[in-house]
């Protein structure tokens, strides 16, 4: 069992995360005492659907102050509008967990504001793991508590990806097209950390071009997948549009490429890394509450940077390499973007999979390892 880093909160949560992630372990090690609802019991969302109001009812002699689990809310959206009331008239908290954000915004999430605090769960991270974290391991078999503990967490992994589609797909008919999802899903993980190409998934697929945004839009939604936006610098004239996709975890996008029975190849490498970095640098700006965006940017003439955070003291630059060795040229795009950014202070790092750090045309080499314990001590986007 590890410390998550998820700070206990004082207020009422919406607490947001992809299923395996420790969203009801967290809950039961940090609220024992609360009125607990698991609306993953089939029996409990029907009668909850039934009649919403009866969690009005069956809340309303508890003490102001008093906490109320509601797990998996997305089942029964409807309670949403019970939860706000019981906040306004009764004083209660509450942690409402939910793995897709579709049918939250459906079911009217937008009237907790002000009420609770959204929040997320990130997958166990290098900084929960401590000497426990093994680079290697976690671009194999991704962050998932259960990859981890499980005796065998290569059949959890393929456990995990037919339990999503069934789940949360085939059961909550979030799509008409079952099948055609399913190839979607395999070809879409084969394009993770990739600038979206929308044609080219389509052909590989078999379904329709049209039909390739609103997959990608559901896998959003269900909290799978996440757009990495360019960087809009204003004194470029040509830059690239498109965003880039990304899995929320390196066990997950192999498993859903099909790609668990083989060692991780040089051709995934690099985008494993990629989202691996980045997985780690949205869980740090949430569980600190620092919350800055993060982008990628690139121009028309192949100049590149992965990752680019404008901070409250200027901007945070990162390119990350699959490699043992750090080249000069891997510089090139963040020495452009530095030149584009002016007078704006920029901190430049290469993070890389070499073990000795180094300082070269300014910008700090470091290898994953390094600037991951960096970052957790505040050292990246401070």
């Amino acid at each position: 069992m590890y410390t998550r880093l998820l700070s206990n909160p004082d207020r009422s949560i919406l607490l947001l995360g992809p299923r395996g992630t420790g969203k009801s372990t967290w809950i039961r090690s940090r609220f024992k005492q609360a009125h607990a609802y698991d609306l993953l019991d089939t029996g409990e969302s029907i009668r909850l659907n039934r009649d919403p109001g009866a969690l009005f009812d069956e809340l309303s002699g508890l003490k102001p102050g008093a906490w109320v689990v509601i797990d998996e809310i997305q089942k029964a959206p409807a309670l949403l509008d019970q939860a706000h009331r019981l906040m306004e008239s009764r004083g209660l908290r509450f942690v409402l967990s939910g793995s897709s954000a579709r049918k939250l915004r459906r079911g009217g999430v937008n009237l907790l504001a002000g009420r609770a605090v959204t929040t997320e769960l990130f997958p166990l991270v290098s900084a929960e793991l401590g000497s426990d974290f093994d680079l290697e391991r976690a671009l194999n078999l991704g962050g998932l508590p259960m990859a981890i503990s499980d005796p065998a967490p290569k059949e959890y992994l393929r456990s995990y990806a037919e339990t999503y589609l069934d789940q949360e797909i085939r059961a909550e008919a979030l799509t008409r097209n079952f099948s055609g999802f399913a190839r979607f899903l395999e070809v879409a993980a084969r394009h993770n950390g990739q600038t979206t190409n929308v044609s080219a998934i389509a052909r590989d697929a078999g379904v329709a071009r049209t039909s390739v945004q609103n997959h990608c839009d559901l896998l959003v939604d269900t909290l799978i997948s996440y757009w990495l936006p360019p960087w809009k610098l204003k004194a470029a004239n040509k830059q690239v549009r498109h965003s880039k996709f990304y899995l929320f975890d390196c066990g997950v996008a192999r498993a859903l490429a099909g790609r668990l029975p083989y060692p991780v190849g040089d051709e995934e490498r690099g985008s494993l890394l990629e989202t691996l970095i980045l997985g780690e640098m949205h869980a740090h700006l949430a569980y600190s509450g620092l919350r800055y965006p993060l982008h990628f940017w690139r121009d028309h003439h192949g100049a590149e940077v992965d990752v680019l955070a404008e901070t409250a003291e200027g901007f945070t630059a990162v390119e990350i390499k699959a490699s043992r060795r750090w080249e000069r040229r891997f510089n090139r795009g963040l020495q452009k973007v530095r030149t584009h950014l002016g007078d704006m202070k920029t901190k430049c790092f290469g993070v890389y999979l070499g073990e000795r750090e180094a300082l070269i045309d300014d910008v700090r080499i470091l290898p994953a390892r390094t600037f991951l314990k960096l970052m957790w001590e505040g050292g990246v986007f401070s």
